[in-house]
């Protein structure tokens, strides 16, 4: 889920692989709404569909092969964490073509990935799932 820097709007993902709007503060769902935000400037990336996210994806999957997505504060680099045990990190905006820089740790699928923020802007953390490790690597 994702908030507009002014507030006004949110988007999620929904298990259908759709990217949703919402207005704030009515919460009333806007069909419209990748139309009606194409200026809207979004304080975070964690929707893992969208024009600057469209080449995370590996070959030959789909929507369900990436489980976390954050882009720094510098919105200059995206992570991703998958199915594949990787931690990816994209330049921004990662079209399809994009290669990764990837990093293997986790012994299975890697649930969520974090960038740091303020004093640990160099760090970045990701969650496994089945060996549920958490780990920090540094930028």
């Amino acid at each position: 889920m994702d908030w507009s820097q002014d507030s006004t709007y949110l988007r999620s993902v929904c298990n259908g692989y759709e990217l949703l709007f919402f207005m704030i503060p009515s919460g009333d769902q806007d069909p419209s709404g990748a139309s009606n935000t194409t200026g809207v400037v979004w304080a975070s990336q964690h929707c893992k569909f969208g024009w600057c996210v469209d080449g995370v994806f590996p070959k030959c999957t789909d929507g369900s092969h990436i489980n976390g997505v954050d882009m720094n504060e510098q919105q200059s680099l995206i992570t991703t964490g998958d199915d594949f045990g990787l931690v990816n990190i994209f330049r921004n905006p990662c079209r399809k073509g994009s290669r990764p820089t990837s990093y293997r740790g986790h012994s299975e699928h890697v649930v969520r990935v974090k960038f740091g923020r303020g004093d640990l802007a160099q760090w970045l953390f990701s969650i496994g799932g089945y060996d549920q490790t958490v780990m920090q690597w540094k930028l």
